[in-house]
């Protein structure tokens, strides 16, 4: 079993985790979690188990998301929140597509008010491709920037919001192709206490060169624990793709373990 799969369930199932914190805690660090750029410094492991893909419909794919948040102040009104995405990926039956190697690394830099506003919550800011992949089959090979943005709004038990940015590559192998992709991702969390959390939301992204759409849904429930005196959260999620490439995976099994490091 995918050692992030295991740790994730390992985590899940623990008896201990829970009595360790106070469920105030618990879901305060819940609620922080559901917004991309709350000022703490989380460091998930985002494991993706992925079905049903390749020529022949028997591929499997895995790819594991490291995915650091980083709140930087800039004074007493602005955070800057630095978010890197470093996908680790595995690929059997799909052909000359298979191995495993790192992809490229996306690196998202939001400015954001310290202080929201009847719970709203936005930030924008400029977003980053860097070349990482270890083989042509992980990525692009090109350098790529564009714009991001977040909103969201957090009234009681709900945040409902949405994530967006579009990547243009402006450099890079001339015999590569360029890249122009757009990701969107529409997100509703719903807080059950005691640091429980539901999910649901789709990382659709289009590719303008390629023109095509790729639209998985995820749905997902979490819980917020301390495991000794590090505060933890672990998620179990379904993904199905309800648009896909031609050798894109059908369906997929997601498990996140996610580090927190709240302000003292």
């Amino acid at each position: 079993m995918n050692r992030g799969l295991l740790l994730a369930l390992m985590a899940a199932s623990a008896p201990i985790a829970i009595a360790t914190t106070s469920a105030q805690d618990a879901e305060e660090l819940s609620k922080k979690l559901q917004n991309p750029v709350a000022s703490m410094i989380s460091v998930p492991i985002q494991s993706n188990f992925q079905f049903r893909g390749g020529p022949d419909r028997d591929g499997f794919s895995s790819t594991s998301n490291i995915q650091p948040v980083i709140p930087v102040s800039l004074n007493q009104d602005w955070n800057l929140i630095v978010r890197t995405i470093l996908p680790v990926i595995h690929r059997e039956s799909y052909g000359p597509a298979d191995g495993v190697g790192l992809g490229d690394t996306t690196q998202s830099f939001f400015f954001t008010p310290k202080t929201p506003k009847n719970g709203f919550v936005w930030g924008i800011g400029p977003a980053f491709m860097w070349p990482t992949a270890t083989s042509d089959r992980f990525g692009s090979g090109k350098w790529g920037a564009g714009p991001t943005a977040l909103m969201l709004v957090q009234d009681g038990a709900w945040t409902v919001g949405g994530l967006a940015n579009h990547i243009w590559s402006y450099a890079g192998p001339e015999g590569r192709k360029d890249v122009s992709a757009t990701f969107l991702q529409p997100f509703l969390s719903y807080s059950l206490g005691k640091g429980l959390s539901l999910s649901l939301n789709t990382e659709a992204s289009y590719d303008w060169i390629a023109r095509q759409w790729t639209v998985p849904i995820n749905v997902g429930v979490g819980q917020v624990f301390k495991l000794g005196n590090q505060a933890m959260s672990a998620g179990l999620g379904f993904q199905y793709y309800a648009v896909r490439p031609t050798e894109g995976p059908r369906w997929g099994v997601r498990a996140t373990l996610t580090f927190l490091l709240p302000e003292k």
